[in-house]
């Protein structure tokens, strides 16, 4: 495994390679991460993954200081998972001010984009360059960041890119918590309660499998379970797949979204529903 920090030592490195996977992470990684890589192998016979923390998605107010950079740990658990590692410092993705931004779709101002403003623009342009860089032909993004994948996959299909988009499962420890990067920041206590959120939205999935279809109560009613507790909710919302927009009722296929802070740590989670699908009836299995 090679580990690369400038981009015209990582373009001479894979000009020749004959198909490349392509991973991009701002590092800390853990088993969600792992298993994208792995994945990856699957479809290119050189994976590279990217570890790089964006100034431009985080707001004023967040946690782009504090956010944990731990490239060498990082780097060991790549070690037999991919063959290129790029790590550019800020200085390399961005030389100058960026004044050329990726205007991501108007459902980028809904769900985290409202309570993120700018965000999916800054992650928007980020993923641009790196897949302009690496040139992959597939990149992998995991599904528990719904809304970015979404995005994600417009700006690649109207920017006629000539990459796949691969989404991947999202992976849960035992107690059904989405990993995540910041779930470290949690303490003890708020690691206990934080599988309540992936309770609520399962709870939300078997109602709506069982048959109900009053959406906005479904909403409001985990919403409010979650404020009962002492969450600070951004958003519960049940969003047909294909569009994120808010679920229609004649479109089977849904997926249920929620974004919400407990302590200092913000939390995002989602299930998808496919109703009528029988197989979907049964609560799944937790994913590890």
């Amino acid at each position: 495994m090679e580990v690369i920090s400038t981009i015209a030592a990582l373009r001479a490195r894979l000009k020749e390679e004959g198909s490349i996977a392509f991973v991009p992470t701002m590092g800390n990684l853990h088993e969600g991460h792992l298993n994208l890589m792995r994945q990856a192998r699957e479809h290119g016979r050189c994976v590279v993954a990217s570890i790089f923390v964006n100034p431009l998605q985080f707001g004023p107010n967040e946690d782009f200081d504090q956010y944990p950079r731990t490239l060498d740990v990082d780097c060991e658990k790549l070690q037999d998972l991919v063959d290129v590692v790029f790590a550019p410092a800020v200085k390399e993705m961005y030389p100058v001010q960026q004044t050329v931004f990726v205007e991501p779709p108007p459902v980028a101002n809904e769900l985290c984009g409202a309570a993120r403003p700018g965000h999916f623009c800054g992650m928007a342009t980020v993923v641009l360059k790196l897949l302009n860089i690496v040139q992959p032909d597939v990149a992998l993004f995991g599904k528990k960041d719904y809304q970015q994948l979404h995005i994600i996959r417009q700006f690649v299909s109207q920017l006629n890119l000539p990459v796949s988009i691969i989404g991947g499962a999202t992976v849960r420890a035992a107690d059904g918590l989405a990993l995540s990067s910041r779930n470290q920041y949690l303490t003890e206590s708020e690691r206990a309660e934080a599988v309540f959120l992936s309770q609520t939205l399962q709870a939300m999935r078997m109602a709506v499998l069982q048959g109900e279809r009053n959406y906005g109560q479904l909403q409001q009613q985990a919403s409010d379970a979650l404020t009962h507790r002492g969450w600070i909710v951004d958003y519960v919302s049940v969003r047909n797949q294909s569009d994120l927009l808010p679920a229609d009722e004649n479109q089977p296929e849904l997926v249920i979204l929620a974004a919400a802070r407990l302590g200092k740590t913000r939390l995002l989670d989602n299930v998808e529903v496919v109703i009528g699908c029988e197989s979907d009836i049964i609560p799944p299995p937790i994913e590890r």
